[in-house]
């Protein structure tokens, strides 16, 4: 995204000057206006604000993805942020973000599965042969995910307010290392 002859960032590139800014002062990318006196002006050709090029070193840009995608500081931290949100241990949550196992999102009417409960591939082929059996009595399906996608669902279902009141009365009742733990949890919330 950088122009190998002339080192100048390329336009709809990752560091396009229409996001970041331009890269030399008061000058548009195109060349229309240069100097001072355009201050402020966006360019109607190439659509690149003029001003200093310092403002590179400031302004943010962001990449929309086509899927979720989790933040190795926030999942393999220590603390792992993530794990101490959806209060399941490290090793769960990296299973299910490294493709490895199914989490419940919705056990639906299935009896033996609960909300957040790791399911192997296998495990899963056997429940969905057993959902969409033709003398399935099942009729509202459960939601299994995997990978990013699932773990973003686990988080909006968390309302903080109340898992904050909630981590508050549990530590009123709690003593020693259970209490740590919670304590831990709800200054993360």
């Amino acid at each position: 995204t950088i122009n190998y002859r002339t080192l100048k960032p390329e336009m709809d590139g990752l560091f396009c000057e229409k996001i970041f800014g331009p890269s030399k002062d008061w000058e548009c990318h195109c060349g229309k206006y240069k100097r001072v006196r355009h201050r402020g002006i966006v360019c109607e050709r190439c659509g690149v604000e003029v001003t200093e090029s310092r403002v590179r070193r400031h302004r943010m840009g962001f990449i929309k993805l086509a899927a979720p995608v989790s933040h190795v500081w926030y999942l393999k931290g220590i603390p792992s942020y993530v794990a101490i949100l959806l209060d399941m241990p490290l090793r769960d949550v990296e299973q299910i973000v490294y493709f490895n196992c199914y989490v419940v999102l919705d056990p639906g009417d299935h009896k033996t599965l609960s909300y957040k409960q790791l399911l192997t591939e296998d495990e899963w082929l056997e429940i969905e042969d057993e959902i969409y059996a033709e003398d399935s009595e099942i009729e509202n399906e459960p939601i299994v995910g995997i990978g990013a996608e699932a773990l973003k669902s686990l988080l909006q279902d968390i309302n903080l307010s109340e898992t904050a009141e909630q981590l508050r009365e549990d530590i009123a009742a709690s003593k020693g290392q259970k209490r740590a733990k919670l304590i831990k949890r709800l200054r993360v919330i």
